[in-house]
């Protein structure tokens, strides 16, 4: 599963890709404005620091805005992926542009005959929300299993983007769902290092290392 970071924030961006296991990067309306920017100059530079596909969103609501933005971002640079809503509009959208070379990421998906509608439009990917059906007590992850399942029963060469992952244990379940990425805020990332075991263990292991050495004042 591949890896992709969800954030416009330079500084998380930075130590994401430090790691060597970011593989693109999700941006929405939102996290644009928290940095400040405008949505073009910001996307430019998360595209310096992570080389692999970048999700900017389009904020217009209708066919002809969206056309004429979609055509402005996919200038920015050659790592960006237009992102749209799952609308009418929005799919009329990604079905005009894909045939031109552009990609889509198709958005605020809830339900599988959204993600089959996306995928008939020719999405790149599409960006099912595990966290925010949770919220309204339905098994967001089910519906990754269910996409998953319908896009390959036909061959759609679509990528399941599993996004509002909120925990190690999302992501995890997403990859066993066949999700083929999980989009994480860095908080997310970071914390899937993390295991009391890993540092009791590390923490044991020079404790007898440098033990026997500083007894025995044989070199290191």
């Amino acid at each position: 599963m591949k890896f992709f970071l969800d954030t416009a924030n330079l500084d998380e961006l930075k130590k994401g890709a430090a790691w060597g296991i970011v593989d693109g990067v999700t941006t929405n309306p939102s996290l644009i404005a928290k940095e400040g920017n405008p949505i073009e100059e910001q996307v430019r530079k998360i595209c310096d620091i992570v080389d692999g596909p970048v999700s900017a969103e389009v904020v217009a609501t209708d066919f002809e805005g969206m056309v004429k933005q979609a055509h402005e971002l996919h200038a920015v640079h050659p790592n960006i992926v237009v992102k749209v809503p799952l609308t009418r509009d929005g799919i009329k959208t990604c079905a005009t542009l894909s045939k031109t070379g552009i990609r889509f990421n198709v958005t605020l998906c809830f339900s599988a005959s959204q993600a089959l509608l996306a995928a008939k439009a020719g999405a790149t990917f599409v960006s099912p929300f595990v966290g925010r059906l949770d919220d309204l007590g339905e098994e967001g992850m089910a519906l990754i299993r269910s996409i998953c399942g319908i896009y390959k029963n036909y061959g759609f060469k679509t990528e399941v983007l599993a996004a509002s992952l909120r925990s190690p244990l999302h992501v995890v379940q997403a990859a066993q769902a066949g999700a083929h990425i999980g989009t994480l805020p860095f908080k997310v990332l970071d914390s899937l290092f993390n295991h009391p075991l890993t540092d009791r263990g590390l923490e044991q292991f020079l404790k007898d290392y440098n033990k026997v050495f500083q007894e025995t004042g044989a070199p290191r």
